[in-house]
């Protein structure tokens, strides 16, 4: 059992292993600290590795910013077959005897980069009539009278920022791409793979970075297997205020700071209205938006501002 010690509040930068589910990689976390309160930004399928980050008691309140952040992958499809899940492990469905060359992916590669469409994976978390697509697709799998193409997944706007080849060999090619908030490599792969008049798979996927946070500062999960808490470990937690170096700040007093801890709301003076407006590049001045409290270095809470008035969003207890 881990030893009692005080919560940090952070992030781990954590490099999942293949095998595991990020949500069973969570629990590891969770009982190295003592059971501390903790959340991840962005899964990774169990096939998958690479950067999950990790959040730590009060960064927890953080996690919408980072999975927001622009992701980067690498990845290798294998041509010649699409199956259920559009990686390894699902059944064969369709197969092609077609690999195509360098130069006829990279003629297609424009096709896929900037907004574009895309859609998800029938194995995958988007949520279909309440519930979600890979629970529907496990059913209907087990269901004789059902068919996977009973299950209808609308297409929804992905930014891939760089797509690039940088290796190919046999059946065998790969990538490495930057894309927004809610891109499936899967789908990815398997798209190119149509797109050629062939079939793919993904047979391998390694996350690269979200936002700031790289692969090349990624923990192993080893670490914090051991069950036994270590006070290194707290060298390894990146502060709550990583996540939050890129939105708009308000400087507040310390009278403001304690209501804003008490859940209360407060006016703001012209000239810091303005220079927040400012710092958010807001269009519409009328218009609310999110930003962070500061006490001098202290982060005091996420907050709403709306017609100069200032509401707590998310209170840090730091």
């Amino acid at each position: 059992m881990a030893q009692q010690q005080a919560t940090p509040h952070g992030w781990i930068v954590l490099n999942k292993p293949v095998g595991l589910s990020s949500a069973k990689v969570v629990g590891v976390i969770r009982r190295f600290f003592g059971g501390a309160k903790t959340g991840h930004a962005g899964t990774l399928d169990p096939l998958a590795c690479g950067v999950l980050p990790i959040a730590i008691g009060e960064a927890t309140k953080t996690i919408s910013y980072v999975v927001t952040a622009e992701k980067s992958y690498k990845f290798t499809l294998s041509w010649g077959a699409e199956t259920q899940t559009d990686d390894s492990e699902g059944e064969i469905t369709r197969t092609s005897d077609y690999c195509p060359s360098v130069d006829e992916i990279n003629a297609i590669l424009p096709q896929f980069e900037g907004l574009i469409e895309q859609i998800p994976p029938v194995f995958s978390a988007v949520k279909v009539k309440g519930r979600r697509a890979y629970a529907l697709a496990r059913d209907n799998r087990t269901n004789s009278s059902d068919k996977l193409t009973d299950i209808v997944l609308t297409p929804r706007e992905v930014m891939i920022s760089k797509f690039e080849i940088i290796d190919h060999a046999g059946q065998q090619t790969t990538f490495t791409v930057q894309c927004g908030k809610g891109t499936y490599i899967r789908a990815l792969a398997r798209d190119i793979g149509r797109a050629l008049g062939s079939a793919a798979h993904v047979v391998f996927l390694e996350r690269r970075a979200v936002g700031r946070f790289k692969i090349e500062n990624a923990i192993d999960l080893d670490f914090f297997e051991k069950a036994v808490y270590d006070a290194r470990a707290c060298d390894y937690v990146i502060p709550v205020m990583t996540v939050l170096d890129d939105i708009p700040a308000l400087a507040i007093t310390e009278q403001e700071a304690q209501k804003l801890r008490f859940g209360q709301t407060f006016n703001l003076d012209d000239d810091r209205s303005h220079i927040f407006l400012a710092l958010a590049s807001a269009s519409d001045q009328t218009a609310p938006f999110t930003g962070l409290a500061a006490f001098g270095e202290q982060p005091i809470a996420l907050v709403r501002l709306e017609k100069q008035i200032v509401s707590p969003v998310r209170v840090l207890n730091l």
